[in-house]
């Protein structure tokens, strides 16, 4: 008995394990995603904008509580080749189930004091995960 007992621990310790493996290995393709997001937009790379946003994103903010939406095409045209905008950015969370994620990022620019939120809706397409909605707001100054 003892040795089922054992055989079964082990077999779901193996699942596990692989789960967690998997799992990480997701993470890390969407945060390459997101690291073509930020280094794109901060470093004056709109081709990376191109590699991580899908073709039809669009861009949603609050403005004069209003929903505005800005085009995607359009915000990577806005985005000047070789110019960088002296931002940072930090991953802040990544949360996915199977082919779709959401991931949280905060944008800092050195001459602002609060910090931009971004949220994002993602997708994996043909084993390459893509983002395909951001939403971003201001944080409140704490």
């Amino acid at each position: 008995m003892k040795m089922k007992s054992l055989l079964f621990l082990l077999f779901v310790f193996t699942i596990c394990t692989s789960n967690a493996q998997a799992n990480k290995s997701e993470i890390a393709k969407i945060t390459e995603t997101l690291v073509d997001y930020i280094e794109g937009s901060t470093n004056g790379q709109p081709n990376r904008l191109k590699k991580a946003f899908h073709s039809d994103l669009n861009l949603y903010y609050i403005k004069n509580d209003e929903l505005k939406i800005w085009s995607g095409k359009k915000y990577i045209e806005s985005t000047k080749e070789g110019k960088p905008t002296g931002e940072k950015g930090k991953i802040i969370s990544i949360d996915f189930e199977n082919d779709i994620a959401v991931a949280k990022v905060q944008i800092s620019h050195p001459k602002r004091k609060v910090p931009y939120i971004d949220y994002f809706m993602l997708t994996k397409i043909k084993g390459h995960w893509t983002i395909v909605h951001k939403m971003f707001t201001k944080r409140v100054d704490q």
